[in-house]
């Protein structure tokens, strides 16, 4: 077997199906999805290296949400809506950029300073006395987890960063992930398929011999991943002893190097967290990075990412870090692919449901935690989408626990 899991407690007997094919291509169901998971879960916006100077900024809109992440002019990193005070203009346009005084609203003038306090209206004549206080920014729930910052629209299920991803803090701090500084930028790309279904080819490795030929090749049978438990995952391919048949590993295994911050365990290998709902950080020896998805539509989804690099690596390292790029970046077009297929048959009268091998245990654990925000997840076939969301509180569709 090419895939195992380290979980020992998977049920003899639990429902394999997975969600019904409806959930995919609903209207009504995506409003529901926008307000009760994405806007109140923990979602990343950035990494402090991205906002490198006092009055560096960068943006994070969220459906109809504006964020702008920025360093105040004591260094800390602030998140603020995006919004003026005045008549809600964008203060800044770009996604990223400097502001080295203030902010200035670009369609009256209003000023802020980079604590997010009001320094004054533009003709301030024509107003009455104001509370410079009551007129600044708003701030927005935010936390920073080794370097990388998270933001929160709305209070959410979900505890801090920290407790929630606390089995996986003491991992992570031997990355020195905070030191790490970026390598191409924040990137985007729009994929043809509904979020959920990226969510599901990522929730299992069961499919990484037959479709990831590369990372098949870099670690094979040693990788293995965990189900959805309390709203993370994790997952690890440890680098095989062979040569490699591909040019890329083949020269990558040649040229990774171990690193002197990691713990020997970690010298040769991949690692994947992900963090529910649509959020995975991953570590290499030589890079971390992010990627997360968002909905554009029923069948359009938003892929978005970062990758981050030692500061200090030398010739050797950013060769091994050219390569893995080249390797991640053949897996992301390959599952993009997988995606597409997996998603067409949503729409079909003829599917039938999932099947679910043990190997896709993820898969279930992930879908049981979009159930216990959504019972409406749990009826079997579409109900009329003007009714979707009364159904979704009615007291005759319960959570669909685990068997």
């Amino acid at each position: 077997m090419d895939v195992k899991s380290e979980n020992n407690d998977i049920p003899k007997q639990w429902d394999r199906r997975g969600l019904p094919g409806w959930c995919y291509h609903s209207p009504a169901l995506l409003e529901l999805e926008k307000k009760h998971i994405f806007t109140t879960h923990w979602q990343i916006a950035c990494h402090i290296s991205d906002i490198p100077d006092a009055g560096s900024y960068i943006t994070f809109d969220l459906f109809k949400e504006r964020a702008i992440i920025l360093r105040n002019n004591d260094f800390e990193v602030l998140a603020y809506h995006n919004i003026c005070r005045h008549r809600g203009s964008r203060l800044v346009i770009k996604d990223q950029g400097k502001c080295p005084n203030a902010l200035i609203c670009p369609f009256h003038g209003w000023v802020y300073n980079l604590d997010g306090t009001l320094r004054g209206a533009a003709r301030p004549d024509s107003f009455p006395d104001m509370n410079k206080d009551e007129f600044a920014l708003q701030p927005i729930e935010m936390e920073i987890w080794n370097g990388f910052v998270f933001v929160r629209f709305k209070p959410g299920p979900q505890p801090s960063v920290a407790k929630l991803l606390a089995s996986f803090a003491e991992e992570a701090a031997s990355y020195r992930m905070a030191e790490h500084v970026p390598t191409d930028g924040i990137w985007t790309e729009q994929s043809p398929v509904n979020w959920k279904s990226v969510r599901d080819v990522d929730n299992e490795g069961y499919h990484v011999a037959m479709a990831h030929p590369g990372l098949q090749d870099l670690y094979g049978a040693t990788y293995y991943d965990t189900p959805y438990i309390d709203g993370i995952s994790r997952s690890e391919g440890a680098f095989t002893p062979t040569k490699g048949r591909r040019w890329a590993v083949q020269n990558y295994k040649k040229f990774s190097k171990p690193q002197d911050h990691l713990p020997s365990r970690l010298h040769k290998s991949w690692l994947y967290w992900g963090i529910f709902p649509n959020v995975v950080i991953a570590a290499t020896p030589e890079t971390v990075l992010f990627y997360q998805e968002f909905p554009q539509s029923t069948g359009t989804s938003i892929l978005r990412g970062g990758t981050y690099r030692n500061a200090n690596e030398d010739r050797q390292q950013r060769t091994a870090r050219y390569l893995t790029s080249r390797i991640d970046r053949e897996t992301v077009e390959e599952d993009i692919q997988l995606t597409i297929w997996s998603n067409e048959a949503m729409a079909s009268d003829f599917f039938k449901g999932f099947y679910l091998s043990d190997l896709e245990y993820g898969v279930r654990t992930y879908h049981d935690h979009l159930r216990n925000i959504l019972p409406v997840y749990n009826l079997e076939k579409a109900p009329p989408e003007a009714d979707i969301a009364s159904l979704n509180t009615s007291a005759s569709i319960t959570t669909n626990e685990t068997k």
